[in-house]
């Protein structure tokens, strides 16, 4: 049994789903570098109920190569898995569970190199940095980030192992989700003209939302290196009303923005927001001055986009022996590594195919692929 394979299935065990504390599987890290000297810090979320952690090996005074990856997972909820999803198992070199693929199988390879790391004359330092609730916004790299902008010190390179099959990535999508709550006027539904039905309304802004994203597929707005190549808009969630003869008081809806690199997603925010305010409230006021329609940010974090004629893309070409450089439809916490001034790159086992799936699983030859490149990145790191 391969070291890497070892760490999977004690990562595995932990549930670590976002809506739950990840501070036993960071314990189970800090006990496990604590073996090895190696010196660490926790970064708790405000509360306390979860960490993140960033530790160093070699020297601490000369820029280094960041090895990053979130603890969190996605929920099992509902999902029809044939097997326990918080228990590592093997079937014909695949290697299942929650989380295998996004992303503790990176994670146990982190942790499987730390013992030679360890032992090794760094002459730079290998940080690696574990975060929390990246499945639900980005949210706990923020505070590690906020840390190291106090430091003297700034990375050479972070190196995020979100599943891409090791294959070099250069650049993601920017991600921002909204929600918008239209509030009307309520009154019997024989007598609608009378009230301000916030479902229509709603739905009004839910078309003109579709109208901005057909516009976002213009020739011109396109990038080809992108899946689909152009920025999308989706609404994904929406509620409200009473009863059928009641005109609704209240609707809200959730959508989301996903915008290439070059392109700014509260653009769409602004307009949607302008078209309320210019078209539909005038209507709704004349009928109720009450009525309001207000947006509020959920979450979000920048996009990524590494030239790939810079330093950060041949130093990932020589770490994972390619230069087939991609990019990926979903998001990582590399636009945030990046907004901070860390050049910024993304390789790591698995695929996102199986991420967030039933019967989730990462291929041995994935974790072992894994292994060697990190070997070449130690060897870097030690010239």
């Amino acid at each position: 049994m391969s070291a890497s394979r070892d760490l999977l299935a004690r990562l595995v065990a932990f549930d670590t789903t976002s809506r739950e504390s990840n501070l036993a599987l960071i314990d189970f890290v800090a006990r496990y570098l604590d073996v090895f000297g190696v010196p660490y810090e926790r970064i708790y979320n405000a509360a306390g109920t979860k960490a993140n952690l960033f530790a160093t090996l070699g020297p601490a005074d000369v820029p280094g190569i960041v090895l990053s990856g979130h603890t969190d997972v996605v929920p099992v909820d509902g999902q029809a898995w044939t097997r326990p999803a918080f228990e590592l198992s093997e079937e014909e070199g695949r290697l299942y569970g929650r989380g295998t693929a996004d992303m503790k199988g990176y994670l146990a390879c982190l942790l499987a190199l730390v013992p030679e790391a360890s032992r090794a004359p760094l002459r730079r330092p290998l940080h690696l940095a574990l975060s929390y609730d990246e499945e639900v916004g980005c949210l706990g790299v923020r505070g590690l980030l906020d840390q190291l902008a106090q430091r003297p010190v700034k990375p050479l390179l972070c190196l995020i192992g979100e599943p891409t099959d090791l294959k070099p990535v250069l650049g993601h999508k920017g991600k921002v989700a909204m929600r918008c709550q239209v509030h009307g006027a309520a009154c019997h539904s024989a007598y609608a003209p009378q009230g301000v039905n916030a479902i229509e309304y709603a739905a009004r802004l839910v078309v003109e939302l579709g109208r901005l994203g057909e516009a976002l597929k213009a020739p011109e707005r396109q990038d080809a290196r992108f899946d689909p190549p152009f920025s999308t808009v989706q609404t994904g969630l929406i509620g409200g009303g009473q009863a059928l003869n009641i005109v609704p008081q209240d609707c809200a809806f959730d959508f989301e923005i996903r915008a290439l690199p070059a392109e700014d997603p509260y653009q769409v925010i602004r307009q949607l927001q302008a078209h309320a305010e210019e078209i539909l409230l005038p209507a709704m006021k004349a009928i109720s001055d009450q009525s309001a329609v207000s947006f509020t940010e959920l979450s979000s974090y920048p996009g990524l986009d590494t030239a790939a004629e810079s330093a950060a893309a041949d130093w990932i070409a020589s770490f994972c022996g390619s230069r087939d450089f991609g990019t990926v439809a979903f998001g990582t916490e590399g636009g945030l590594f990046a907004a901070a001034g860390i050049h910024t790159v993304v390789c790591g086992p698995g695929s996102m195919a199986q991420g967030h799936k039933p019967d989730e699983f990462v291929t041995q030859n994935q974790l072992d692929g894994c292994d060697a490149m990190l070997q070449r990145v130690l060897a870097f790191a030690c010239s």
